[in-house]
C-alpha cells in the first residue's frame, strides 16, 4: 500500500480480519511517522518500506491509496517495478487510463470505496482495463468485500459513485448533526439526542437494505395523515432539502471529474 492514511487502515485492518491477507503480506509506505504508528498499533506485523517504489516491489497488488494531487509524483516513483504487477487505485476521479500513464502500467484496477469501510460497512465501486487478469480482478473483489458492500460498475459512471457513496457520508453526517440539533431545540439533552440521531440513521438504512422497499415506500409507511413526520416532511420540501441533496451530489461528481484532469 503507497499511503497509510484512515483509509489504507480500514482496508488493511479487514483484509486481516477477513484471513484473506496475513498482516507480514502487506507492506505500507508513508511518510508520516503518525500514520505508520497507528498502523502498527491497529495492524500488529504490518510491514512498512522506505519509499514507495520498495513497497510496490514486494507484492502484486499495488494498492495506491493517496490523493490525487499525491498519485503523479507516486506512479513515477513506482513506474519501474510496476511490470507484472497489478495498480488498485483509490484516489478519486483519476481515470484508469491516466493511472496507466502515470505508473506505466496497463494493470489498473480503480475502486471509489468510502469511510464507512473503517467499520465493515463500506460501499466500494470498482472497474478495471482489459489487461487485469480475472484472477486479480477475484482477489481484490474478495478483499474489498472483507469491508462492505462491493460493485462493479463501467468506469464511466465512477465520477458519479464518488458523488454519491464517495462522498455521501459527509453529507448525511450532516444530516445526523442537524437532526440532533433539532432534538435539542426540542428540548432534549445533547448526548441523547446524537444516539438517536445515529441510531435511527443506521437503523433506516439497514430497514431499507433488507426490505429491499422503495425510500418513498417507508416514507409513507411512517407518514400518518395529519401527523407528526407528515408536518416535518413538509417542512423539509418547503426548505428544499431534496433538491439540496441531488445538487450537493451533482457537485460532488462535477469535482471528481475536475480532479481526474
Amino acid at each position: 500500500m503507497i499511503g497509510g492514511g484512515q483509509m489504507a487502515l480500514a482496508l488493511a485492518e479487514g483484509f486481516t480480519a477477513a484471513g484473506l491477507a496475513a498482516a507480514d503480506a502487506i507492506t505500507v509506505y508513508d511518510p508520516d511517522e503518525t500514520a505508520r504508528e497507528r498502523l502498527a498499533n491497529r495492524v500488529a506485523g504490518i510491514h512498512f518500506a522506505e519509499t514507495a517504489s520498495q513497497a510496490a516491489a514486494t507484492a502484486d497488488l499495488v494498492w495506491l491509496a493517496v490523493k490525487p494531487q499525491q498519485a503523479a509524483a507516486v506512479g513515477r516513483e513506482i513506474a519501474g517495478e510496476m511490470e507484472g504487477r497489478t495498480l488498485v487505485s483509490i484516489a478519486a476521479g483519476l481515470s484508469t487510463a491516466a493511472l496507466a500513464r502515470m505508473a506505466g502500467t496497463p494493470q489498473v484496477i480503480r475502486v471509489m470505496p468510502n469511510t464507512p469501510c473503517l467499520v465493515g460497512r463500506g460501499v466500494s465501486v470498482i472497474c478495471r482495463t482489459e489487461a487485469v487478469s480475472a484472477a486479480a480482478m477475484r482477489r481484490v473483489l474478495a478483499l474489498l468485500a472483507a469491508v462492505g458492500h462491493v460493485h462493479e460498475a463501467d468506469e464511466s459512471l465512477l465520477d458519479a459513485v464518488t458523488g454519491l457513496s464517495g462522498s455521501g457520508p459527509g453529507f448525511l453526517a450532516l444530516i445526523v448533526e442537524a437532526l440532533a440539533d433539532g432534538g435539542v431545540k426540542a428540548g432534549l439533552p445533547r448526548p441523547l439526542a446524537q444516539s438517536l440521531a445515529v441510531q435511527t440513521l443506521a437503523g433506516t438504512g439497514l430497514l431499507l437494505e433488507r426490505t429491499g422497499d422503495h425510500p418513498a415506500v417507508l416514507k409513507d409507511k411512517v407518514s400518518s395523515p395529519g401527523g407528526t413526520t407528515i408536518a416535518g416532511l413538509g417542512v423539509l420540501e418547503e426548505r428544499g432539502v431534496r433538491g439540496a441533496l441531488i445538487d450537493a451530489v451533482v457537485a460532488a461528481a462535477t469535482r471528481a471529474r475536475e480532479l481526474g484532469g
